[in-house]
């Protein structure tokens, strides 16, 4: 009886090792990446700290004159003013919609019904200002 223990103890740990094996194989295929900030974990950087970083680098690796550094620094300005009416103008047309949609809402309503609606907005609102905190 001694003689079958050795084969049946290697085939039992056969099984285990490439059950082993098949199931790292399967979680390292199958499981999604974690999110992670950034891309070494560092923390953002602030909209003066990105521009002033990107400009250095340009400025270093491109061997950038003054007078180019200069012109790099004034397309960053024009870009950013368009940004800022692009998001201007947006942030105008979702509050003009915001408020058409209101207005349709308060018209269906019954008067009993309004101070009500009027109570659940300025909650909503208050959910909404401790969510962006």
């Amino acid at each position: 009886m001694k003689r079958w223990t050795f084969p049946i103890a290697l085939y039992m740990f056969v099984v285990f090792v490439s059950g082993s094996v098949v199931g790292a194989l399967g979680y390292r295929l199958y499981s999604p990446p974690t999110a992670r900030s950034g891309t070494s974990g560092t923390p953002k950087l602030s909209p003066e700290e990105w521009r002033r970083q990107n400009i250095e680098e340009m400025r270093q690796k491109l061997n950038l004159s003054p007078d180019q550094l200069q012109k790099v620094n004034t397309v960053y300005d024009e870009t950013h003013s368009r940004f800022e009416a692009a998001h201007q103008g947006h942030n105008q047309e979702v509050k003009q919609i915001r408020e058409e949609h209101v207005a349709k809402i308060r018209a269906l309503l019954t008067p009993e019904q309004l101070p009500k609606y009027e109570l659940l907005r300025a909650e909503r609102e208050q959910r909404d200002k401790g969510r962006k905190k």
